[in-house]
């Protein structure tokens, strides 16, 4: 039998890489033959038009969004602002209180807003739709509204205020319980919905194996849900915590401006702007709250990425 000639890769794999180039040649999975190359000119890579237009528009964002934050920041410098007020007790107690109050927030979201995350995630039931809806609410309503609608339920004369008033003695209105509960009114949803949209990306079908291996209930759910849903829940509590940490309008409806009580960082922002701190006081605490909203969020992000893969570290594989 006349045994076939082999056919030369070389040529075709050239010539692809020739008219489109080394670099997207190895993108599609073509490794480079140096040799066969040679034998071909390479072109130049091509402009492209759509890579500039995208640079240039979202130029024009990106400045939009960082220009009034070096403003803010320059004027704290060039005016000596951020030196003559950053020990003030007006800035520090308000820099105490949106801390505190927004660590309380963020672990009652989780705490509370995990289990009707997985709820809505794997279950389907007869007012789902209205349900999730409602979740949304909160998200899309004015903050105002959302702080007269507390007050008429847990104010002292409140549907639900006056009774535990009457019965425990207990004032929820314009304390610092008031100032958390508004802002997990506000903020909370963020969590639930990013959870919810983490649970539904993890395949049910993993559970059921793993509660058929064994493992049941909450050990499923730590060892298997969490770890693949963690990205979407960190991603969660990052919006949570930083719509706390901004939250102005429902705080002062339903728990006031009380210097040291109620009066977080966006409270104190706008009395000092509209009394005898002036503006220079209003600059200090504005800069305050980006250095520190920004630490935090860098923060947030590095967990995520190094949470995941400590998480995905800890799950033992399964040997064959």
């Amino acid at each position: 039998m006349q045994e076939r000639p082999a056919f030369n890769q070389a040529k075709p794999q050239a010539t692809l890489e020739a008219q489109v180039g080394l670099e997207t040649a190895s993108e599609v999975g073509i490794s480079p033959d140096p040799q066969a190359l040679a034998e071909y000119p390479r072109l130049k890579r091509r402009f492209n038009p759509n890579l500039l237009w995208l640079m240039l528009t979202g130029s024009v964002m990106l400045l939009f969004l960082v220009v009034p934050l070096l403003a803010l920041l320059l004027r704290s410098v060039t005016d000596g602002a951020l030196g003559a007020f950053l020990t003030t007790p007006a800035v520090t107690e308000a820099l105490r209180l949106s801390l505190l109050t927004t660590v309380l927030t963020l672990l009652l979201a989780v705490v509370l807003g995990t289990p009707l995350a997985y709820l809505l995630a794997r279950y389907r039931f007869p007012g789902y739709g209205t349900i999730d809806t409602l979740l949304d609410l909160p998200m899309v309503l004015p903050p105002a509204v959302a702080g007269i609608a507390l007050l008429l339920t847990l104010g002292r004369r409140g549907w639900v205020g006056q009774w535990l008033e009457r019965q425990f003695g207990l004032t929820i209105g314009f304390t610092t319980l008031a100032v958390v509960l508004a802002q997990l009114f506000v903020a909370a949803p963020f969590y639930i919905k990013a959870a919810k949209a983490g649970f539904e990306a993890v395949d049910s079908s993993l559970e059921v194996v793993a509660g058929s291996l064994g493992s049941r209930g909450w050990r499923t759910f730590w060892r298997i849900t969490v770890p693949l849903s963690l990205p979407a829940l960190l991603g969660g509590m990052v919006m949570t915590w930083a719509r706390a940490l901004g939250e102005f309008g429902a705080t002062i409806m339903f728990a006031g401006n009380f210097e040291g009580r109620t009066q977080t960082m966006p409270l104190a922002i706008y009395a000092s702007f509209d009394g005898s701190g002036g503006l220079n006081e209003a600059v200090t605490l504005s800069v305050i709250l980006v250095i520190v909203s920004f630490a935090v969020l860098l923060i947030f992000k590095a967990l995520s990425r190094y949470g995941t893969k400590a998480w995905d570290a800890g799950i033992p594989e399964k040997k064959g």
